[in-house]
């Protein structure tokens, strides 16, 4: 019998409204563990990956004070595979074992995973569900430049990178649908907490 606490992997594209699910699931008392916001943990000053990301792309990645300086990592990897994959290499096994360690200390009835690439990353099988956040892709775009003062070229450049939408549904095992107002959200926060309930009593193998 498995005796890690059941965990829902909680995705979807970006400005579908992960954060506002995740913070309903929160409200409830549900653990969150953010896979984003582990990746900025590991590469703080002192942390090995970040000495590491340094002997691979150069003092330059760092701000005057010695933090990561990521929009000029970004640059660098953004148009270059293989720059892509060498920092992946380098951190995702750090996020991995961090992700492991703060859900083994979190305990919870169950606990929500925020992962923006469960599907990108074919990572559904560190989890026991996958929860889709959805909406419209017209919707995403107008969010996407609102929230971050996008060009329509390039809010759909960046909807262009991640998985399509419909390879994200395909690997839902539940969706949020969240094309209304908050509320709408909140109710199916509410109706899922109670499924995630039942389903975490039952014994797994």
């Amino acid at each position: 019998m498995s005796t890690r606490p059941f965990r829902v992997g909680l995705t979807g594209g970006i400005a579908s409204g992960k954060s506002t699910a995740a913070k309903f699931f929160g409200a409830l008392g549900v653990p969150i563990l953010d896979s984003d916001q582990i990746a900025r943990d590991v590469v703080e000053p002192g942390q090995p990956p970040l000495d590491r990301l340094v002997e691979r792309f150069g003092p330059s990645i760092l701000t005057p004070d010695g933090h990561l300086d990521r929009p000029a990592l970004r640059n660098i990897v953004f148009s270059d595979p293989k720059a892509r994959a060498d920092l992946e290499a380098l951190t995702h096994p750090a996020i991995g074992a961090a992700m492991e360690a703060r859900s083994a200390e979190a305990g919870g009835p169950y606990q929500i995973l925020v992962i923006p690439l469960l599907v990108e990353k074919n990572l559904s099988a560190h989890v026991d569900r996958v929860l889709v956040v959805d909406c419209d892709e017209e919707l995403q775009l107008r969010r996407l430049r609102t929230r971050d003062g996008s060009t329509a070229e390039q809010a759909q450049a960046i909807l262009a990178a991640q998985a399509p939408r419909t390879a994200r549904l395909k690997a839902a095992d539940d969706v949020i649908t969240n094309d209304a107002d908050m509320s709408a959200v909140q109710s199916q926060v509410a109706a899922l907490h109670a499924r995630y309930l039942e389903l975490a009593a039952q014994p797994r193998t």
